[in-house]
Order: structure tokens, then sequence, then C-alpha cells
């Protein structure tokens, strides 16, 4: 199988997720993430002590951004159009085949793509084994 050009490390600033403010005291407050905007939040005037806000130093490196854990970026194809833009980019990008290809046309990507050395993420996905 092909391997990437590059192999880096991803290094990850933060992994847990940013938590809305009271969401630990309310179960109508959800705890995925809203900015708080009240005239005498601690929160958001950031004192001291109170839960951390995204912000734009948790971004992550540049080279490794968007890359996934095997080296590769993602790449979403739909027909044999999308896969030959990849034939340069194969040490690169992994092509993900998009979820409206039916089970028909991913079989003809699939062979297409063992043709080129292009990585499938998804490559088993709705493709059934012929039985005896």
């Amino acid at each position: 199988m092909v391997a990437p050009a590059h192999k880096v490390k991803i290094v990850k600033k933060r992994t847990k997720p940013f938590v809305r403010v009271q969401s630990d005291r309310f179960k109508r407050v959800s705890e995925s993430w809203r900015c708080p905007r009240g005239i005498d939040s601690r929160t958001r005037r950031r004192f001291k002590g109170t839960r951390p806000h995204p912000k734009i130093g948790y971004g992550s490196n540049k080279k490794t951004r968007f890359l996934l854990p095997d080296g590769f970026r993602k790449f979403t194809i739909n027909n044999k159009k999308d896969l030959e833009s990849l034939v340069m980019l194969n040490r690169t990008y992994a092509a993900e085949i998009g979820h409206a290809v039916g089970a028909k046309k991913r079989v003809a990507l699939l062979e297409r793509a063992k043709q080129l050395n292009v990585k499938v993420i998804n490559a088993d996905a709705r493709v059934r084994s012929v039985e005896n």
C-alpha cells in the first residue's frame, strides 16, 4: 500500500472540549460551547479560576492541521474525475468516497484507485464480497 510522503508527529495543544458556562449546574444547559455574553459574566471577562475560552493560541501546527493519524490528508471523491486529480498527490492525500456514491460506482472507483495507487480510507464501506 502507498505510504505518506512525510510522517510528521501530530501535537495537539488541547484535546479536551471547551465546556459551556454553567452546564454543570443546569440540565437544560448543554455542554456544547457557546460564547458567554452576559454583561457581568466572570467567564466573559476572563477572571482567574474560570473556564478556558477557545482562542487562536489553541490552533494546530500548520504542517499537521487536517492531517489524519496515518499521515495523509482527506479528500472526498464522488466520481472518476475527482479520483484522477489525486494521481500526482497520492502520497499526500487519501481518498474518501462520498456518502452519496452507490455500491456499483464504489466498486469501479476502488478498482481505479488500486491502479493509480491511491489510498481509499473507507474502501470496505457498502461493498459486499461475492459468496459462492
